[in-house]
């Protein structure tokens, strides 16, 4: 069942694709961007991109009004995310990123009540079981990049629900 993205009613409206002078209206401007990243790239499932793959995808790019965000745009929208606590730069020169629609915390969150609800406390899955096991099918942690899942594990750890440990096969988790 896929679901299609709707796209908000800024996006066929040209001016959004150039930032504005106003600082009112660029606040509003730079929240209806953040929304915009996050509700899209949660329901594809993104974790992970360069800026020229933003820039170049339909996120940016407008096909049908002809009208692409600027780099240097992009990059203030990422900066504005990374504020939020909502993106992570992967290098030094801010080319690639990590984008969290939801923080560590909150898929800690998500993943300790499946473990809870599923009675699973006192169990060890490695990372794979996590995120790509028959249990963890209609869950919304499934399918999740293991850079967000391990740094959600991390969150648990310091919470003493979890520890991250090593298993024959590479990373596990246990939950208390």
């Amino acid at each position: 069942m896929a679901m299609s993205f709707e796209w908000p009613w800024q996006y066929r409206f040209p001016p959004f694709f150039t930032l504005q002078p106003n600082v009112d209206t660029r606040q509003k401007q730079l929240a209806a961007w953040c929304s915009l990243v996050l509700s899209f790239c949660r329901l594809h499932k993104q974790s992970s991109m360069t800026v020229m793959e933003a820039q170049e995808s339909p996120l940016f790019n407008n096909v049908k009004l002809q009208r692409k965000l600027p780099v240097e745009s992009i990059q203030i929208v990422l900066e504005e995310l990374r504020k939020k606590g909502n993106l992570e730069w992967l290098d030094k020169n801010k080319s690639s990123f990590l984008i969290m629609w939801r923080r560590p915390e909150e898929w800690g969150k998500l993943i300790y009540q499946w473990v809870s609800r599923s009675g699973q406390n006192n169990s060890v899955f490695t990372l794979y079981e996590l995120t790509n096991g028959e249990d963890t099918e209609d869950e919304e942690f499934h399918g999740l990049d293991e850079a967000t899942l391990l740094r959600a594990l991390q969150a648990l750890q310091q919470e003493h629900k979890a520890e991250i440990i090593t298993v024959s096969d590479g990373r596990g988790v246990k939950f208390f």
